[in-house]
């Protein structure tokens, strides 16, 4: 199996337009593929980064022509809907024009508790990527949909209308997505 060569963009390292600078660059580069750190807070405190990441893949996606483009990794569990994430995912994978890929997983707190829900367990937190992961199945089938489960509801939702394709990465919580 070839190789591939790839890049990351770290957000909590610098801001977004550099971000999509260091993309450009990768691309020149040659590097196949690039993933973007998806993270609220920095990991500590002189990082001082972490732009929105779903503005800064618009930005990639108008400067880039050739590199593909991922989420490492998005929780589509406690800090954004699964949804919201459908939506995000579903609108880069347009303004990419089929070179982006979602990267998927559980997080931890540092990241995804600035909403002020409780954390939950390990176990429940794959629980909810289980099922955030039905959720965005569902609403890429397009039309309206709804939902009502454990986790997640959403009532007359409407899908994305252009859900081209998107390939699930996981931080090793799934065996198979």
């Amino acid at each position: 199996m070839p190789v591939a060569l790839g890049y990351t963009l770290s957000s909590e390292e610098h801001g977004p337009n550099e971000l999509v600078r260091n993309a450009r660059a990768a691309e020149d580069a040659g590097f196949e593929f690039t993933t973007i750190s998806d993270h609220f807070h920095p990991w500590i405190d002189p990082q001082g980064q972490s732009p929105f990441v779903w503005s800064v893949i618009g930005g990639v996606a108008q400067a880039t022509e050739r590199i593909r483009l991922g989420t490492a990794v998005t929780c589509p569990t406690m800090r954004t809907h699964p949804g919201i994430v459908a939506q995000a995912a579903a609108t880069s994978q347009v303004m990419m024009e089929g070179r982006f890929f979602l990267g998927l997983g559980t997080r931890v707190e540092l990241n995804e508790h600035v909403t002020g829900a409780r954390w939950p367990g390990p176990e429940a937190r794959l629980e909810m990527l289980e099922e955030a992961i039905d959720v965005l199945r569902l609403l890429w089938e397009g039309g309206y949909q709804s939902h009502q489960g454990r986790h997640y509801v959403f009532v007359h939702q409407i899908g994305p209308e252009q859900h081209p394709f998107l390939r699930f990465y996981s931080d090793k919580v799934l065996p198979e997505l």
